[in-house]
C-alpha cells in the first residue's frame, strides 16, 4: 500500500492477523522493506508486521535535501498513524535501528521495545560519510557498491548476496546521499538517559 507522508509517497507493507500485536520494522540504509521478508514471513503468523520502505528507498518518495533522524522518526510515526497503530515495539538494522532509537527518546509512549541489529548512537567519522555522500552524488550507488556489499557479506556470489546488491544499485542516489548525512550527523548524546524501554542489542 501507498500513503503519503510530508508530500512524499511511502510504500507500506501491513501482513499477518489485523488483531494481532503489531511490530514496526525498518531496513538498513541503501536497501528497502524487502530486507526483511524472511523474518516477516514467520513473524506473520503470529504478529501484525509493518515494514515500511525509509525516504528515498524502494517505493517511497525521494527528497532533495538532506536528511535527519528525526525527520525519519517522523515519518515512522506518520506510518504507523496511517495504519492506526498508536503503539509498537519496532526491530531496526543499521540506520533502521538508530531511527528506532529517535523514536524510543522522542515518543517513549509509542515505541514498546527494541531489537537493534547492528546498529549504534552514533557512527563516526563525519567525514567518511561525507565522502560516500559525494562519490553518490557523482556515480549513484554503483560507485560504492564494491565497498559496502564487502562490509556486509561473506560471499558475494550467494543469491541473496545479489539480492542484497540489486536493493542497493536501485537506491537513488539522491535517497542514499539523504539517508547517509542522517547517519553523519547522528549523535548520541542527545539520547543518552532517554532510551527506558526494554531492549534486545544483536
Amino acid at each position: 500500500m501507498f500513503v503519503t507522508i510530508d508530500g512524499l509517497p511511502f510504500h507500506l507493507r501491513d501482513e499477518g492477523p489485523r488483531q494481532a500485536p503489531p511490530v514496526l520494522m525498518l531496513h538498513s540504509l541503501g536497501t528497502s522493506l524487502a530486507l526483511w521478508e524472511p523474518q516477516a514471513t514467520v513473524l506473520a503468523r503470529r504478529f501484525r508486521v509493518l515494514r515500511m520502505d525509509l525516504r528515498g528507498h524502494g517505493l517511497s518518495g525521494v527528497s532533495a535535501e538532506e536528511g535527519s533522524m528525526a525527520r525519519f522518526a517522523a515519518d515512522a510515526f506518520a506510518a504507523l498513524d496511517a495504519l492506526g497503530v498508536r503503539a509498537a515495539p519496532v526491530a531496526g538494522i543499521s540506520i533502521g535501528g538508530r531511527i528506532a532509537m529517535e523514536m524510543a527518546a522522542t515518543a517513549p509512549e509509542r515505541v514498546l521495545s527494541l531489537m537493534l541489529c547492528d546498529t549504534a548512537l552514533e557512527f563516526p567519522p563525519p567525514e567518511a560519510w561525507q565522502q560516500r555522500i559525494e562519490a553518490v552524488r557523482a556515480g549513484g550507488t554503483a560507485a560504492i557498491a564494491d565497498a559496502v556489499l564487502a562490509r556486509w557479506v561473506c560471499d558475494a556470489a550467494l543469491p541473496s548476496s545479489q539480492g542484497l546488491l540489486r536493493m542497493l544499485l536501485t537506491t537513488p542516489a539522491a535517497g542514499y546521499a539523504s539517508a547517509a548525512a542522517a547517519l553523519r550527523d547522528a549523535r548520541a548524546a542527545p539520547l543518552a538517559g532517554r532510551l527506558r524501554c526494554p531492549a534486545s542489542v544483536i
